[in-house]
């Protein structure tokens, strides 16, 4: 079983002067879930090489056994650093795709042409496409049948309420939730910070970076079903 796994390489957080980019748990659970089932993992990033990691997820309040983990794993550090580049990626070589969050992928990711065309290439072909916490924002341009891919679709994501508690929701160039409603998906959520995640079809959805694990394991289910 193959699944590529696509990482920001944003690191500005809007006009802030602060650094962003990939949430460490979102990464380091997601990958030990696929690891430790024995999948093949190809980490892919726009710009190749080591992703930005977002400084506020790295505090030590923010630490996760697996973000430990991650941190003593020789192996996952050097996955980690030499991402491949998202342009030379295809779907065929490949079983499902999995996106990981953070705020980054709010400007690169969710405005790649490379990516859009990657998702819709999956999602064309009956494969899975998983994204977790801001990461199904990326969705806003991808469409399937001429429609935005996430309409009449059960989804979750980054909650305005989450937004708000992070003091972002003037930051970020949207907010997910709004986002996707706008597009007409069914959103769902819980309370801040609860693990969630949704599988409609397809897609599949976690909330936040409690839902790592969740959203991991649920790509898992599916594909081991099929």
């Amino acid at each position: 079983m193959k699944i590529l796994m696509v990482m920001t390489s944003h690191d500005q957080l809007g006009n802030t002067g602060k650094k962003t980019g990939l949430w460490l748990e979102e990464f380091a659970a997601p990958y030990f879930v696929f690891k430790d089932a024995g999948v093949n993992l190809t980490l892919a990033s726009p710009k190749g090489g080591q992703p930005p990691i977002d400084p506020k997820s790295d505090l030590p309040e923010n630490q996760t056994p697996a973000m430990k983990r991650f941190k003593q794993d020789p192996e996952a550090k050097k996955a980690f650093a030499h991402t491949v580049k998202l342009a030379d990626m295809r779907q065929e070589n490949f079983d499902a795709v999995f996106y990981p969050g953070g705020h980054g992928p709010m400007w690169d990711l969710a405005e790649s042409p490379q990516s859009k065309a990657l998702i819709e290439a999956f999602y064309n072909s009956g494969k899975y496409i998983a994204f977790v916490c801001h990461a199904p924002g990326v969705l806003r341009h991808v469409t399937y049948k001429g429609q935005p891919l996430v309409k009449d679709k059960r989804v979750t994501g980054f909650t305005n309420t989450e937004e708000e508690e992070v003091k972002l929701t003037k930051v970020v160039p949207f907010l997910v939730e709004d986002e996707l409603k706008r597009l007409g998906a069914h959103f769902e959520k819980k309370p801040n910070w609860q693990s969630f995640s949704i599988v409609d079809g397809h897609l599949i959805t976690g909330q936040n970076p409690s839902s790592s694990t969740e959203t991991a394991k649920a790509l898992l289910k599916a594909l081991t079903k099929k």
